[in-house]
Parts: structure tokens; sequence; C-alpha cells
């Protein structure tokens, strides 16, 4: 498959915390992204490319510091064909700066398909991933079925970052399976009718 047909997946790593262990489940995440043939990917680490926290007046100018940051981001979320968030779950919620990042952006997720790849305690941060799900409805996005969850996340894998469980391997390809199903079928809508709310 060429390059101009690879899918171009932004793999959105959501948490900022210090000591995080976000970093963890999105390189084994990569690792299952770089074994496909059909697919890029572009890890937006939300922690090395912080985002503005303070919005302008709608139809305002940004500041030139804070349009620099959002420059770092946007146009890697624009050539995008699909998403995979990967989140923990704080206080029954996602993190704050997946929010923020969200909310800055908006005919980026039009009209394009999300995976979620979630971790945590006992719930493995599956009510982080149903919030989600409603916000990414409201912009226009699809969100895939199937979902890989890591509870007790800090257990869940081995010294070299990879999962004990290899029900995990299989549960990313049916995510990876699915995900490109959707991004194919929306990429050629979207070249066919721009999608236009």
């Amino acid at each position: 498959m060429s390059i101009d047909q690879d899918l171009k997946i932004a793999v959105i790593l959501g948490s900022t915390r210090t000591g995080r262990f976000g970093p963890v489940v999105a390189d084994w995440l990569l690792g299952h992204l770089g074994a496909r043939e059909d697919m890029t990917a572009d890890l937006v680490d939300l922690a090395a490319t912080p985002l503005p926290t303070v919005f302008p007046p709608f139809g305002g100018e940004l500041p030139p510091g804070e349009a620099e940051l959002l420059a770092a981001v946007s146009p890697r979320l624009a050539a995008a064909d699909a998403f995979v968030f990967v989140t923990p779950e704080y206080n029954h919620s996602f993190p704050a700066p997946l929010k923020n990042a969200i909310d800055w952006h908006n005919q980026q997720w039009h009209g394009k398909p999300i995976g979620f790849v979630s971790y945590g305690g006992l719930s493995g941060g599956l009510r982080a991933v149903e919030q989600l799900r409603v916000v990414m409805a409201e912009l226009n996005s699809v969100t895939i079925r199937n979902t890989v969850s890591f509870h007790g996340a800090a257990q869940a894998f081995d010294a070299d970052g990879k999962p004990r469980d290899p029900a995990a391997d299989a549960a990313a390809k049916t995510l990876l399976d699915q995900l490109a199903w959707w991004a194919h079928a929306l990429r050629d809508a979207r070249r066919t009718r721009p999608f236009a709310v």
C-alpha cells in the first residue's frame, strides 16, 4: 500500500500528570500501529505539546505565543484520518488537558473515527471513555465500539512494557481493524462529499 493510501492515525496521550503511566500504554499501542502496513501513527503527547487554557472571546485573536502552541497540534489533527485517545480516568471522567485539546478544535474532528485505549484502577478508565463518547458525538465524530482497557494498569504490564494478558494484544487488533474500516469509509465519504454542519 502506498504512503498516500496509508491511514494517518493521531494517537492523543491525554494525561499530563507527573509520573503518569500513559506513556507505557501509548508505546504499546504505537508498537501495534507500527506493525501494520495500512497505518502511520503520530503521537500527540499533550504534556510535550501543551495548549493554552484561556480561550479568547468568540472571533477574538490569540496572543502570538498561544497561536504557536496551537500550531504545534492543530495541523496534525487536521491531517489525521482517525484518532486513538489514550486516557486514564480522573474522578469518573477524563483528564482536563484532554478536554482542553478537544475544545480548542472543531472541524478537525468532523466525520472522523475515534478509538479508545483506557487505563486505571478497578474501572480501567471505562467511565472516561463513556463520557468521551458523548463529547465526541457533539463534534460529529464516530466512536469505535470496541475499546481496550487496562484494569489495575500498573500491574497489567511487565517491566518491558508488555501486557501480561495476551488478550490485550488481540483486543488492540480488533480495535485497529474496526478503526481502519471506519477511517477508510469516512475518508472516502469526505472526499466525495466534504463534511458540512
